[in-house]
């Protein structure tokens, strides 16, 4: 391959062009390609692109015609709504105009397409979003834009884009520098996931022949098959999602698919029972398995001393005579098992002897009563995962003292080998992780179900208000690391807020607990509406009518910070002085106050801004507010602390409240912010009878 590179060329080559796709063009199986520029205006992306298919001369100029052409040449590289792609890309040149009022519209049109958007396609990151992307960063027009902080969904996505695909920030950063050592220093940067995979990956600049980007990645001639392999023993939970991110398998597809994580392929274990029997026989007819009925609890003190099984020199004959006997799942067969002959002595104690078969005779959720005999984990994964073509393997570091025993079992059966790479589970203060014990606390009521709100599934936390592209941009800022970390949520929470807050409507609500009637003089005589801005900063959201009267009602913790002639502010409203306060001797609480509205007053010059809510022009709506504390009250747990006596059964609060009328048109899933209480999740919209439910979100803040 040959390539001019100009320094603008970087437009195309590294930022608009996926890295995959740079891959490909180095392989021997890709048609050679030659890239030329002509032109320098570096910023703004003027100039000519031209590439060249040698193979068939075809030569193609402009970079949205190269993008699409690529995208055709290479079909990996375009998402699942081509259709989609195409006609985003084909508006690549509307991104790149230094004329801000012809700019303005199409930033604009594309703010508003990314509203409830993570992507600007279908659900994953697709070559749209990488040149749309690469289109705004090279024009310094766009970028002035951006950061006025009026665009709000298009920086969100921007961010989210620039945090998504760190090589392509590393990518821009690189070429941009003098040297080879500054490159190295951007790439000290965020997470590693350099995961030893290596590939030959070079680029030269022909203008001056210096060496830009070089790496190496083993193993990936044929292309990187991973696999996500959930036991199905219960849902999906945020320590899952950095694998990934009825029966339970069923939910698993689900949060999987709302993490808009799409597999090429789903398979079960099950699916391969016939060719694991055959590999258990195989491997007892070599001599490297044998049956055993050693019953469990000196099975495992054995295995714990390093002492063989009485069973363990079992000729292969007689071992295969028990495992059909296991097979028929008759009385004399469930007394047995079969065991790896591995070592019995092993300092790993994972190689002493392992089971690899056991008898079951429960139904199956899919084969029913077809099999009483059953693989464990620890055989079926390797096979299946050489059977499948999976190439990399990556696995949680608990099993770290168990990859040996993977390797073991490819070899004996002289399968194709898996590269395996170990990363560290997301461990959390004060949760819980394990599947056992989080059932556990379902079947003994301790919460609502697996889709509690103080549940670390995929279905509590998105339930408890965690968006989807903040769940996925902190897992994948932590990369594939190999230190074990327990995070304090408030460092996720904190990053769900930044996706919240653009797209969070603004309302006002009061608690009900003795709230306060105040009378304000110089108020309407009659009450009346008028139409407010849902977010300030989001004009895209919409607009709600706000009522104004004479009469207003405010909370009582407020009201008795109060002083007789003192000038407070209700928000989005405007000034008033308080000119009587009503208390009840006896309680200490105020019962009724009267304010003067001034209007002319400065709101900056107040030190205390309140919520109201009119009493007259509208319908308040009955609501519920919900806020949660942690279901343990210890950061973390080991092996020998008693779940039980850890547990904090004081866990939900709720409080009662009156939100503004505009709040009964809200849906359920809907994240909104209620003034100076903080952001919700509607769990249950306000109907005619019934209140509204909204689970309060953490934001990372300390309360």
């Amino acid at each position: 391959m040959s390539a001019t590179l100009a320094p603008r060329s970087r437009f195309i080559w590294s930022v608009l062009i996926d890295m995959e796709l740079i891959l490909s063009l180095l392989s021997s199986r890709s048609p050679i390609i030659d890239i030329v520029f002509e032109g320098n205006n570096v910023l703004t992306g003027a100039g000519n692109f031209t590439i060249r298919f040698q193979g068939d001369g075809k030569s193609v100029t402009g970079a949205a015609p190269i993008i699409q052409e690529l995208c055709a040449y290479f079909p990996f590289l375009a998402g699942k709504d081509s259709k989609a792609e195409k006609l985003w890309i084909s508006q690549l040149e509307s991104f790149q105009t230094l004329d801000f009022k012809t700019l303005d519209p199409v930033l604009q049109r594309l703010n508003t397409h990314l509203i409830l958007r993570s992507f600007i396609t279908g659900h994953s990151l697709s070559t749209a979003d990488i040149t749309i992307w690469g289109a705004l960063r090279g024009n310094r027009v766009a970028v002035a834009a951006l950061k006025k902080g009026t665009l709000v969904n298009l920086t969100r996505w921007y961010k989210f884009i620039e945090e998504l695909c760190p090589w392509a920030m590393l990518a821009v950063e690189s070429l941009n520098a003098t040297t080879r050592e500054k490159k190295l220093a951007k790439a000290k940067d965020g997470a590693n996931y350099d995961i030893a995979l290596k590939v030959s990956l070079e680029v030269f600049c022909l203008s001056d022949n210096k060496q830009l980007t070089r790496g190496i990645i083993e193993n990936t001639e044929n292309g990187v098959v991973t696999r996500f392999p959930p036991e199905p023993s219960g849902y999906l939970h945020i320590g899952h999602a950095k694998a990934a991110l009825l029966e339970f398998q069923d939910a698993i597809l689900e949060d999987l698919a709302l993490m808009g994580i799409h597999p090429d392929k789903v398979s079960y274990t099950s699916d391969y029972f016939d060719h694991l029997h055959d590999y258990c026989v195989r491997i007892i007819q070599s001599g490297n398995a044998y049956a055993d009925d050693t019953d469990k609890v000196t099975m495992k003190d054995q295995r714990w001393d390093g002492l063989p099984s009485q069973h363990r020199d079992l000729c292969p004959d007689e071992s295969l005579a028990h495992f059909a006997e296991m097979k028929k799942g008759t009385p004399e067969g469930l007394r047995w098992c079969i065991r790896a002959k591995i070592s019995v002595d092993d300092t790993n104690k994972a190689m002493r002897d392992p089971v690899i078969y056991r008898c079951n005779p429960a139904h199956h959720h899919r084969t029913c009563d077809s099999w009483v005999i059953y693989p464990t984990y620890d055989f079926a994964c390797p096979i299946v995962d050489s059977i499948e073509g999976v190439t990399h393997a990556l696995r949680s570091i608990e099993y770290r003292d168990r990859n040996p025993q993977y390797q073991w079992m490819l070899d004996t059966l002289g399968l194709r080998t898996v590269q395996v790479w170990d990363f560290a589970r997301m461990n959390f203060i004060r949760t819980l992780l394990s599947k056992r014990k989080l059932t556990k606390l379902v079947e003994s009521g301790v919460v609502w179900g697996w889709d509690d709100p103080r549940f670390p599934t995929v279905r509590g936390i998105r339930r408890r208000g965690m968006t989807i592209p903040a769940l996925r941009e902190f897992i994948l800022k932590q990369g594939p690391s190999k230190n074990v970390t327990l995070f304090d949520w408030a460092l996720i929470w904190a990053t769900n807020k930044k996706h919240i807050d653009p797209i969070a409507s603004r309302y006002t609500a009061i608690e009900t607990e003795d709230c306060v009637e105040a009378t304000v003089t110089g108020g309407p005589v009659t009450p009346y509406t008028e139409k407010r801005q849902k977010h300030a900063k989001n004009t895209a959201l919409g607009e709600k009518d706000v009522a104004f009267s004479s009469s207003v009602i405010l909370e009582q913790v407020d009201a008795q910070s109060f002083q007789e002639n003192e000038e407070i502010t209700l928000m989005n409203w405007g000034n008033v002085i308080v000119r009587k306060i009503a208390t009840n001797i006896s309680t200490g609480k105020v019962t009724h106050l009267e304010l003067e509205l001034h209007l002319a007053g400065d709101v900056k010059k107040t030190n205390k801004k309140v919520t109201w809510l009119s009493t007259e022009g509208h319908s308040l709506v009955p609501i519920e507010l919900v806020d949660f504390d942690y279901l343990l009250k210890k950061d973390s747990l080991n092996k020998e602390h008693v779940l039980e006596e850890f547990l904090n059964f004081n866990t939900e609060f709720r409080v009662d409240a009156l939100a503004e009328s505009s709040v009964s048109n809200v849906q359920v899933g809907d994240i909104i912010h209620f003034d100076r209480k903080g952001f919700y999740r509607v769990d249950q919209a306000p109907a005619a009878g019934v209140p509204g439910i909204f689970f309060n979100i953490p934001t990372g803040k300390q309360k």
